[in-house]
């Protein structure tokens, strides 16, 4: 145990004995470690993200579109108000909302900025009263569109929170914007919505104000909204029938939140890429340590050679050189786990995810930057070991 400790000594002032030399060898290992720490838990972290928003914002939501089966030859497809209130008498919907996004309307918050909203236009979109109760979103301040605005065409928009920004709206102030030169007032607005990024930057207006100010000849929606908490997929499936009452679709439906699902899943290609990346690292680091040790065996001959003529046997000289091996492999698994976890951390709060790391892994991957270094020492330590006091005197 003695000798073993003393083994340990000489190795450690081995490697502090040329501080540089040490440091080029030990970048190898953090760096590969590093790589493979930091990319998949990066790659984990976003997913602890998009799950997140999962479990925040359900899996309940389908969107129906409507279909050129329904609309007509030479019309933009839509689907009739009696086929949306068959969809909301399913036995598992809870709620439903139609849109209808209007075209050709520039929408300005003041007079000045119409050649920039000309430029890019804002979506104005007719909607059904209880869009905020089927997207499950809150108002910013104000109201949403009620009963009364909609049975006297009151020219009224509710705005989403981007656009508030965009115009400087302060909240419950009296303002208004106009909608293709007709003067509407801000009621109210709309808070993010997440699985609709679009909404956040329209201008939301009732049907009537549809027929009354932008000749809308047909009312009906081109997309609904249906809320089901319960088989919600079935619901999906049996949408387009309803619509249509078994004839050709007038209706594709989706789940948005389905993408999300798939984006949160681990993407097994990803992973296994990133970690050959970083054994690639690992592998080129393991070349550099047995190429900078094979040098140090040259430029440490004439300890060699002195120790081997004190009696030192093959085996200790090549243990010692195993061991110089060893400690820089877990060094380098260290501070590569903690550069990477680092990483990880950093970019984790930049982006605003759910940080996840796994402890097994930082000592799985330090473990195998351990495995690299040792078995990069072997050649170094057998060429030591190898060398007779009479050679080291040539060597130098």
């Amino acid at each position: 145990m003695r000798r073993f400790g003393e083994l340990i000594g000489v190795a450690v002032a081995g490697l502090t004995a040329r501080k540089v030399r040490t440091l080029l060898i030990l970048l190898g290992p953090i760096l590969g470690v590093a790589a493979i720490v930091a990319a998949i838990g990066i790659n984990e972290s976003s997913k602890g993200d998009l799950k997140a928003k999962l479990r925040e914002l359900g899996t309940d939501l389908i969107v129906a579109n409507a279909q050129d089966a329904i609309g007509g030859f030479g019309a933009d497809p839509r689907i009739p108000e009696e086929a949306a209130a068959r969809v909301a008498r399913l036995p598992d919907v809870t709620s439903v909302t139609g849109t209808l996004q209007l075209s050709n309307i520039v929408t300005l918050p003041f007079a000045a900025a119409e050649d920039y909203y000309r430029a890019f236009p804002v979506p104005i979109i007719a909607t059904h009263l209880n869009l905020p109760t089927t997207m499950d979103v809150p108002l910013v301040s104000g109201r949403f569109l009620n009963g009364f605005d909609e049975a006297s065409a009151s020219r009224v928009a509710v705005i989403g929170r981007d656009l508030a920004n965009e115009y400087g709206y302060i909240a419950n102030e009296a303002r208004s914007i106009q909608l293709g030169g007709v003067n509407y007032g801000v009621v109210g607005v709309l808070d993010y919505v997440l699985l609709e990024p679009s909404m956040d930057s329209a201008v939301f207006i009732t049907f009537a104000n549809a027929v009354e100010d932008w000749d809308v000849d047909d009312p009906d929606p081109t997309r609904l909204y249906i809320r089901a908490p319960t088989n919600t997929r079935y619901v999906a499936e049996e949408i387009p029938t309803v619509v249509s009452l078994g004839g050709p679709d007038g209706a594709n439906t989706k789940v948005p939140t389905d993408l999300l699902d798939a984006q949160s899943q681990v993407d097994e290609n990803l992973n296994n890429l990133t970690k050959m990346m970083g054994g690639l690292a690992l592998v080129v680091g393991g070349v550099g340590i047995a190429n900078v040790m094979s040098i140090s065996v040259i430029q440490r001959s004439s300890e060699i050679g002195i120790r081997r003529a004190l009696g030192h046997s093959r085996g200790t000289i090549a243990f010692q050189f195993l061991i110089e091996a060893l400690v820089i492999g877990v060094m380098g698994g260290i501070l590569g786990a903690g550069v990477g976890a680092g990483v990880v951390w950093m970019v984790s709060e930049m982006r605003d995810y759910t940080m996840i790391l796994s402890v097994s892994g930082l000592f799985r991957w330090a473990s195998v930057s351990v495995g690299v270094a040792v078995v990069a020492g072997l050649y170094p330590s057998t060429k030591a070991a190898r060398l007779e006091p009479l050679e080291t005197l040539r060597l130098g």
